[in-house]
């Protein structure tokens, strides 16, 4: 073999990689279920192929979302020059699931892969997470401060709240609509954070 054929399936692989990065990307978006057949057929590979690439459709899913997510000050910049963590709390709960139902497919493949392998579930991306502690920095210097282990546990309130799950539980079970979700969400989030921001007073 020449190197100049080696490097030609060096770039074939490369190429191929892309495009079911990219066709899972696109399915993503798009809202609907993501499956990796489905996947498949878009990049126009075989189901076989794309598991050459990725051992499972969490690691191919995680690599897709990768970027597409902004990051929690550019996301929370509209509340940036705000001081009052509930007003910051319900703009961050709002932004994250208006933007889980709008990639809600791959959302469900990720919970139910890790429901399924919990080993997995580091791939997730863990936007909540960034998103409450860039929104509770006002409360840092007060209730983070004066008790710690209360401030702690908001965020664990939160992470149940501000979350897929959560949203899915509202919709699924309760038979809410999206909107009517995402208000409901916000309202209890909010109420959590007035309760910690009332026991600093």
């Amino acid at each position: 073999m020449t190197a100049q054929t080696g490097a030609g399936r060096t770039n074939q692989k490369q190429r191929t990689r892309t495009a079911i990065v990219a066709a899972a990307r696109q399915l993503t978006a798009t809202g609907a279920e993501v499956t990796m057949p489905a996947i498949a057929r878009a990049a126009l590979v075989s189901e076989a192929t794309a598991y050459r690439y990725f051992p499972d459709l969490p690691s191919l899913i995680s690599e897709a979302l990768a970027g597409v997510w902004a990051p929690p000050a550019e996301a929370l910049a509209p509340v940036a020059d705000s001081v009052d963590p509930v007003e910051r709390v319900a703009f961050a709960c709002e932004f994250l699931l208006r933007g889980i139902l709008a990639r809600q497919g791959s959302v469900r493949a990720m919970i139910a892969a890790t429901v399924t392998r919990p080993e997995t579930v580091t791939r997730r991306p863990g936007i909540r997470f960034g998103l409450i502690d860039h929104a509770l920095l006002p409360l840092e210097d007060t209730l983070g401060t004066t008790d710690p282990d209360a401030f702690a546990q908001l965020k664990r309130d939160l992470a149940v709240v501000v979350s897929a799950e959560a949203l899915f539980t509202l919709t699924d079970l309760c038979g809410l609509g999206a909107e009517e979700a995402v208000i409901s969400a916000v309202r209890t989030a909010s109420t959590l954070t007035e309760a910690a921001v009332r026991s600093t007073a």
